[in-house]
């Protein structure tokens, strides 16, 4: 006779669920146990914490776009998933989460690591439920993957362990998931209402997200027309900045390029399947946006026109009703502002790098968008990483980057790359890591090394928590608790098993950089790079211009380089004609 465990497993089966990430123990065993028994169909995957593992289900539903699951013990056990479920739940990606309960007669006791998954997960799941007897299953199992999948983000189930051992009530029989979602097609009358707007607008704009991932086409379609700049948020980056002829940059706080000055000069600025969350960024006037999710509408800035559509159906849509533009001053202006905001800040990591110690963290990061593979995954970690990788590392539409880029936490770079790496296996997955995020789950390095799972670590190691260090600086606060001793990381991922090398010298980045992407297991390298590059967006406001000169002595690089001036000084010599 089937237990619950086990008709728990035989529903993730008939989802496509091919691996847990947790760790074991109490409550949790019955669902092992159960998985043991699968006889590989489904794999445990051990991790060292359990945030780690919910890190790496995001990341793993992220790279194949389908369910993927983690699982914690009652108590601490599945209190520590909280961090990684509430990044999986605001990127969107399509979680299953158990978390184990004490004894089912137990609760409300008081009882040893007590805690109520099911009140404690809300606010950051679609669905988050208790499974208390036999008889609620398969039901509830499926209609949980069923809130993760059709909506984008996770899904809670709590099991006790005395419940898991149960027999299972009711058969499991078979079952369709809805995995591919139908296309939200925009009013008749919403399509009219924007090709009326584009026409009437003398300087429109397009401003993108990452609801642009299959629709990069059609926006550049519509730019062609329209003769607009195009700008984009960090998630919208690499779906929309490979060969896009009107490019200028990026907005927000890592912003660089002509992106912020386009969108205040626009006379219309259309919004393409981003919910950008920096509203100061944002014109606040003469905005439209257009995104299948309702709730997304109007929520950042005011609206002169919401359209609910997928962008490329809406694209689609409007293109014939949309006239083509004759006048483009605005943006061959704009193009104009973004190549010269690329190349003002060249010189700051190309004079002298084969000399300067501590190695430019630009250089390295540059040497990477050299040296990685065409389909290279990149999982960033939280803070400086972010900016290295959004202003050097070359989108070509076939390369991913990954990072907590909506909840922003610390440390979600290795465990990205350690679910990425499973969701991918032939692909090569670079963990961008900082010093300080690395540090806080330490601990995974064990978990590659157990796995043998061929990440390459990148490490930016500045002995310092470059990030916080410049937001001190722009409200005028000098840097304090920022900087630590220097450790060398590669000597601990050696003792661990993980080939490893230090790199202090920027002469020997290069060929170091090389090696470690050619090996074809697992490998840490730990580059020693300036703590005093830090950036800042191409707006800031005037208090906080005083308040950095205020704490002065910094190198500020005010835009981004690397590859990004060689493609506006392209699209400059080739400005698009109607």
């Amino acid at each position: 006779m089937a237990t619950v465990a086990d008709q728990f497993i035989q529903v993730l089966r008939q989802a496509g669920v091919r691996r847990i990430y947790g760790v074991v123990g109490d409550s949790l065993n019955p669902v092992v146990d159960a998985v043991r028994r699968t006889g590989g169909d489904i794999e445990w995957v051990h991790v060292r914490n359990e945030e780690a593992g919910a890190f790496a289900a995001a990341a793993e539903a992220q790279t194949t776009g389908r369910l993927a699951v983690c699982a914690g013990s009652c108590g601490p056990g599945n209190t520590h998933l909280i961090q990684g479920l509430y990044d999986a739940h605001r990127s969107g990606a399509p979680v299953l989460a158990l978390a184990s309960q004490i004894p089912s007669t137990q609760v409300g006791s008081g009882y040893f690591q007590e805690t109520h998954p099911e009140r404690l997960f809300t606010e950051c799941s679609h669905y988050c439920e208790l499974i208390s007897t036999p008889g609620q299953m398969p039901r509830i199992l499926r209609t949980a993957i069923q809130h993760a999948v059709g909506l984008g983000g996770v899904a809670v189930l709590a099991l006790s362990g005395d419940v898991a051992s149960k027999d299972a009530e009711n058969p499991t029989g078979e079952h369709d998931f809805l995995f591919r979602k139908g296309i939200v097609k925009p009013p008749a009358d919403q399509v009219d209402q924007l090709a009326h707007a584009l026409n009437r607008a003398r300087k429109p704009m397009l401003f993108c997200g990452s609801g642009v991932q299959n629709a990069h086409s059609e926006v550049m379609q519509l730019a062609h027309k329209l003769l607009s700049p195009i700008g984009h948020a960090l998630r919208g980056k690499e779906w929309i900045q490979y060969d896009n002829p009107f490019d200028v940059g990026m907005s927000g706080l890592l912003g660089y390029g002509a992106c912020y000055e386009a969108m205040q000069e626009a006379d219309l600025v259309l919004m393409l399947g981003t919910d950008f969350p920096y509203d100061p960024f944002l014109p606040g006037r003469h905005t439209i946006q257009v995104d299948d999710d309702p709730a997304k509408l109007g929520r950042r800035t005011p609206l002169t026109l919401a359209v609910h559509g997928d962008v490329g159906e809406t694209l689609r849509l409007v293109m014939d009703k949309v006239e083509q533009k004759r006048d483009q001053s605005y943006l061959d202006e704009m193009l104009h502002r973004h190549t010269r905001a690329l190349e003002g800040v060249v010189s700051a990591y190309t004079r002298d790098i084969e000399k300067h110690i501590p190695i430019h963290p630009e250089y390295v990061a540059d040497v990477l968008d050299d040296l990685a593979d065409d389909d290279a995954i990149f999982t960033v970690d939280t803070g400086m990483c972010n900016v290295w990788v959004a202003r050097y590392i070359t989108p070509n539409g076939r390369r991913r980057v990954m990072g907590s880029f909506v909840h922003g936490s610390m440390a979600n770079a290795l465990p990205h790359a350690i679910g990425a790496q499973y969701g991918a296996p032939g692909r090569q997955v670079i963990s961008v890591s900082g010093d300080g995020g690395l540090g806080m789950l330490l601990g995974e390095l064990l978990t590659v090394k157990l796995h043998r799972i061929p990440v390459k670590i990148i490490l930016f190691n500045n002995a310092s928590l470059g990030m916080v260090r410049l937001e001190m600086l722009v409200d005028g606060l000098p840097s304090y608790e920022t900087d630590h001793e220097a450790v060398d990381y590669a000597a601990i991922a050696r003792a661990a098993g993980i080939e490893a090398a230090r790199v202090e010298r920027p002469a020997d980045v290069r060929a170091a950089m090389a090696a470690a992407l050619a090996a074809p297991g697992p490998y840490l390298l730990d580059v020693a790079t300036d703590p005093n590059a830090l950036s800042i967006p191409p707006h800031i406001t005037p208090q906080q211009v005083k308040g950095f000169a205020l704490a002065a002595g910094k190198t500020v690089l005010t835009g981004g380089v690397g590859k990004m001036l060689d493609l506006a000084r392209s699209n400059l010599r080739n400005i698009p004609r109607p």
